[in-house]
C-alpha cells in the first residue's frame, strides 16, 4: 500500500563546526574538511521526511566572521520559503550569534529553524553529534515558527540563548 501522506520537507544547512570535524592524519589534528553528515544521515531510519542537504561552508565557528553569520541567516531565510523546516549544523562556540542574526531578519521566518551541533566530533566514541542531529530532526516537525537551539534533550528558543562553557550546554541568558 502506498502512503499518500505528504513528506515533511527539511533543509539541512551544513556550516562545519565540531560535529563535522574529522581526523587529519597529515596534520595530526581534528579539522573541518570532509563532511560526515551523509554518513550520519545514512545510518538513520527517517520515514516521513525528505531531506535536502545544503553545503554552505565548512568552518570552525570560531573562524566565522559577522559576514558568515549573515550569509547563514540569509540562506535560512531563503530555505524557509520552500521547506517546512530548516536545520543548521553549526559549531557551538558562535552558534548563538548566528541564532540571533536569524532572529533579527525581517520578515521573520515562517517555519521552525533549529540550530544544532556537538561538543565532541561525530568520529569520537563519546560524541553527542548523532543524538543532537536526531533530536533536531524529530522536533523541527513539531515546533512553531521561530529559531531554536536543540541539543542534549533541550529545546531553547532564541533570543537570549548562550553557551554555558563550564557545563557544555546551551542555556537561556538570565535577565
Amino acid at each position: 500500500m502506498i502512503s499518500l501522506e505528504k513528506l515533511f520537507q527539511v533543509a539541512i544547512i551544513s556550516t562545519g563546526g565540531t560535529i563535522e570535524k574529522t581526523y587529519d592524519a597529515h596534520e595530526g589534528i581534528l579539522a573541518n574538511g570532509t563532511s560526515v553528515l551523509e554518513i550520519m544521515l545514512g545510518s538513520l531510519q527517517l520515514e516521513g521526511v525528505d531531506i535536502t542537504r545544503v553545503q554552505l561552508m565548512d568552518k570552525d565557528s570560531l573562524d566565522m566572521s559577522e559576514e558568515d553569520h549573515r550569509v547563514i541567516a540569509m540562506k535560512v531565510q531563503e530555505c524557509a520559503q520552500t521547506f517546512d523546516g530548516v536545520i543548521v549544523v553549526h559549531g557551538t562556540d558562535t552558534l548563538s550569534q548566528t541564532g540571533d542574526c536569524i532572529v533579527a531578519l525581517q520578515p521573520a521566518i515562517a517555519v521552525p529553524c533549529v540550530l544544532t551541533g556537538a561538543m565532541r566530533p561525530w568520529i569520537m566514541k563519546n560524541t553527542d553529534a548523532l543524538q543532537n542531529l536526531v533530536e533536531s530532526l524529530s522536533v523541527v516537525k513539531l515546533l512553531e515558527a521561530g529559531v531554536y537551539v536543540v541539543m542534549h534533550n533541550r529545546v531553547l528558543k532564541f533570543p537570549d540563548v548562550v553557551k554555558d562553557k563550564e557545563n557544555l550546554r546551551f542555556i537561556k541568558k538570565e535577565s
